[in-house]
């Protein structure tokens, strides 16, 4: 993070990337399709995954003002917005309500059937909500 950041692009491209509210995140991260799916640490005694516990870390990220933040909180978004990103990119084709893709991603409190991710650089994502997305023409290859 440089000097004249000051955590502002990655707090937007995190609250970009994070698209359900600590309530709905906490709720998704107590059922068992949370608890069940994604990568766990060799050797971990909680069996935890790490995304499920990247999931704590946000709805506490979300809840607290970008003043109380550390330069840990900032390298914990940047992670979930790498993830996000990633994982974005690899969309299954067909109906992904149900699949652990899905359901992996909202660990990392991103709804894949809500608003998309916007691109990085573009306009947020209440922006886009407020004036609606571009028509096709504009919005460049394959979105």
């Amino acid at each position: 993070m440089s000097p004249s950041d000051d955590g502002r692009d990655t707090y937007r491209e995190f609250t970009e990337a994070v698209n359900m509210r600590p309530g709905e995140l906490s709720k998704w991260l107590e059922s068992d399709e949370s608890k069940h799916v994604g990568w766990r640490r060799k050797g971990s005694r909680s069996g935890e995954s790490v995304g499920h516990e990247s999931g704590r870390k946000i709805i506490d990220l979300l809840r607290r003002k970008r003043g109380d933040l550390s330069e840990a909180d900032f390298r914990h978004m940047r992670k979930v917005v790498g993830y996000v990103r990633r994982h974005m990119a690899q969309r299954p084709s067909g109906d992904v309500r149900e699949t652990r893709w899905r359901y992996s991603l909202m660990n990392w409190g991103h709804d894949p059937l809500k608003a998309p991710l916007p691109p990085p650089g573009g306009p947020s994502r209440r922006a886009l909500e407020r004036r609606g997305a571009p028509p096709k023409a504009r919005r460049g290859p394959g979105r």
